[in-house]
């Protein structure tokens, strides 16, 4: 019997009623996450100045990259009468000063606390302004009350499938549509992309941030995102053999294009560690028709000699997960298979695969419910993004950085999670991280000291007394060689 469970809806209650130190980020955020991986594409908040703000400092600092984000910059008046002209003035705006191939409306707590409907105010928006029906807009609703940024994540990309994507008259051969999980990092994208193209695939990535948010340095700058998926190609996925939907929470969005275009999707759970890979390449050999490529028999190789390799140092560690549910589920999986303990688990919001991950059942809670979990299970690891490096400092446990957002080390976006190769990069950050936190050995350590001395047998402690050659060399017959 498969459950349900509808975009919102908090089957598993959070186990405090006030967060203290969230560990989700907002709805709107990951909906202007979603619209950032389409080429020439302009999120833009119906809310306060304050609600852009946030999420332009957390997406600027974990990218490191100039991040395009406007706001209809509600102001206590219009909150109280309505801002659907802010919308308006904000969509004339945004169209004067430039070209944007698409603009993503993603409403915040405060327009929606009043009701606002801003499906209804671009519609509004279509019918006085007809010259501008050349430029696609896209609302979808995205409380930052309900769910998280995995949430909004999806509902960005259910509205941008019902709106844009068109019926094809045929089927393409070979042609495959990835709708790319908010977990996904810009190297997964380049990986999966790769992988793909040596089945024989031509893979049509929703969203591609491997494209948009991967270190390009422009010529001119555009208050657009440069790259990404092009408007032809999102028309254009109507037209594929098969979908893959990277991340349970997408699967709405799986069903919407199947809706839309009929193309048959699948839902892959998992993409880290060597079991989930081999089943995942299964399916990319059944959907084909070819066999495994050399290269990545290869990597499977290595992947396994790095997992003996890395056992001595992770083998029996026990470990505190705190990410989003999709995230939570293929690295909890991925820890498990390489021989650590899970002993916390907490997440953000709703979803069927908590039932199904294994260690302790997932609660929805903040980091402190993270750190208590940790303190009281023992963790010697931690695993969360960068807003969990004060609990793990308290209680003087590592803290390995996954998810969003990362901002205090560099390259976040461009680590390699997935696959073999993903996989065996990963266990080696582990095993390194493991490993220095033991203490370097030094001179003065080489020998027991006077605290550890040598017990021969079951007799008295004798004190170690090194060789000493002094006064002996070769002419005496006493020297070394």
């Amino acid at each position: 019997m498969t459950t349900t469970v509808k975009p919102g809806e908090n089957t598993s209650p959070p186990s405090e009623f006030v967060s203290v130190n969230p560990l989700k980020m907002s709805a709107p955020l990951g909906g202007a996450l979603f619209f950032l991986g389409l080429d020439r594409s302009l999120p833009v908040f119906h809310g306060s100045q304050g609600c852009t703000s946030f999420a332009l400092v957390l997406l600027g600092r974990h990218f490191k990259e100039s991040i395009p984000l406007q706001t209809t910059a509600m102001s206590e008046v219009t909150t109280v009468l309505g801002g659907g002209d802010n919308i308006q003035a904000a969509i004339l705006k945004i169209l004067e000063k430039g070209k944007p191939g698409v603009i993503g409306i993603c409403s915040t707590g405060l327009t929606e606390t009043k009701g606002e409907d801003i499906v209804g105010e671009v519609a509004l928006f279509r019918k006085k302004h007809p010259e501008h029906d050349d430029v696609p807009l896209v609302a979808v609703s995205t409380p930052d009350f309900r769910g998280s940024h995995e949430d909004g994540f999806r509902d960005a990309m259910i509205r941008t499938i019902e709106e844009l994507v068109a019926k094809g008259d045929k089927t393409v051969k070979n042609q495959i549509n990835v709708l790319a999980g908010s977990h996904l990092t810009v190297a997964d994208i380049d990986y999966l992309r790769e992988v793909l193209n040596a089945f024989g695939f031509s893979p049509i990535f929703l969203p591609d941030l491997s494209r948009s948010l991967d270190g390009i340095i422009p010529d001119n700058f555009e208050p657009v995102s440069m790259g990404g998926t092009t408007l032809d190609e999102i028309r254009r996925m109507g037209s594929s053999e098969h979908t893959l939907v990277i991340g349970e929470s997408l699967r709405g969005a799986g069903e919407a294009l199947l809706k839309k275009s009929g193309v048959p999707y699948v839902v892959v759970n998992r993409l880290m560690g060597i079991t989930a890979f081999d089943r995942f390449l299964v399916t990319l050999k059944n959907l084909s028709g070819r066999d495994y490529p050399e290269s990545l028999k290869r990597e499977r190789n290595r992947l396994t000699d790095s997992m003996l390799d890395s056992h001595f140092y992770l083998g029996g560690v026990k470990v505190a997960l705190g990410l989003e549910p999709d995230h939570l589920f293929d690295m909890a999986h991925f820890l498990g298979e390489n021989g650590m303990e899970l002993v916390g688990s907490v997440t953000t919001t709703a979803s069927p695969l908590l039932s199904k991950t294994p260690g302790p059942k997932p609660v929805t809670g903040d980091l402190g419910t993270l750190e208590r979990q940790a303190e009281s299970g023992k963790a010697g690891l931690l695993v969360t993004h960068s807003h969990g490096r004060q609990a793990a400092g308290r209680l003087d446990i590592p803290l390995f950085r996954v998810g969003f957002p990362i901002f205090d080390r560099l390259g976040a976006t461009h680590r390699l999670f997935i696959g073999y190769r993903g996989a065996m990069e990963t266990l080696f950050r582990l095993s390194n991280m493991m490993w220095s936190r033991d203490p370097e050995n030094q001179p003065d350590t080489w020998y027991p000291g006077e605290k550890n001395p040598i017990v021969f047998g079951e007799g008295t402690p004798e004190e170690f007394v090194p060789v000493n050659f002094e006064g002996h060399n070769e002419r005496s017959g006493g020297g070394l060689p």
